[in-house]
């Protein structure tokens, strides 16, 4: 049986976004050569919401793209079994990264991995000048010595538990942060 433990509801990941905003401008002494890329899926709309935040707060319009690390993954998802194609999504970063403080954001981190992937598609792409990774949920468990810069919440888990982000703009459904644990 599966039990699902709501940590985070709409409200909480909109204080929680808006927090973040205000340490990436703060940490960044503002928003001269910031640009955020969000890695797919979920990494982009989170990137876009943290866009639209800064702009309230700045006025200023940085730029946001995003990044699908298919390639980079060490455990690459496959759209047909029989040709082993992976499935690939496109990356669209329609500004010049060379010299720019990157956020790159993400819904989970978990073992370090696809920031990983991430930070190699991105260097792919351009030379930055900083890279930063501003994250919704931390759940620990890390298997590579990678770290988020910005946190919307901590939450520790076990193993065998899932953190699932929904979020209305890709999954049709309330915004939350959810634990599901098997019991």
């Amino acid at each position: 049986m599966q039990k699902q433990v709501v940590v985070m509801d709409e409200a909480a990941i909109k204080r929680a976004l808006t927090r973040v905003s205000y340490e990436i401008i703060e940490r960044n002494k503002g928003t001269k050569n910031l640009a955020l890329v969000g890695i797919k899926t979920r990494g982009i709309y989170l990137a876009e919401r943290l866009h639209k935040r800064i702009l309230e707060i700045e006025g200023i319009d940085v730029p946001v793209g995003d990044i699908d690390i298919t390639l980079y993954r060490d455990d690459l998802s496959f759209k047909d079994d029989k040709t082993r194609e992976p499935a690939v999504h496109g990356t669209n970063i329609p500004f010049d990264i060379n010299g720019k403080k990157v956020v790159l954001v993400d819904d989970v981190l978990y073992t370090g991995r696809t920031v990983r992937a991430a930070m190699d598609a991105l260097m792919d792409v351009g030379r930055p000048a900083q890279i930063h990774l501003a994250v919704l949920a931390d759940r620990g468990h890390r298997e590579l010595p990678i770290r988020a810069d910005y946190v919307g919440k901590n939450i520790p888990t076990s193993g065998n538990e899932r953190v699932e982000v929904r979020l209305t703009d890709v999954d049709h459904s309330e915004d939350a942060v959810i634990i599901n644990k098997n019991e």
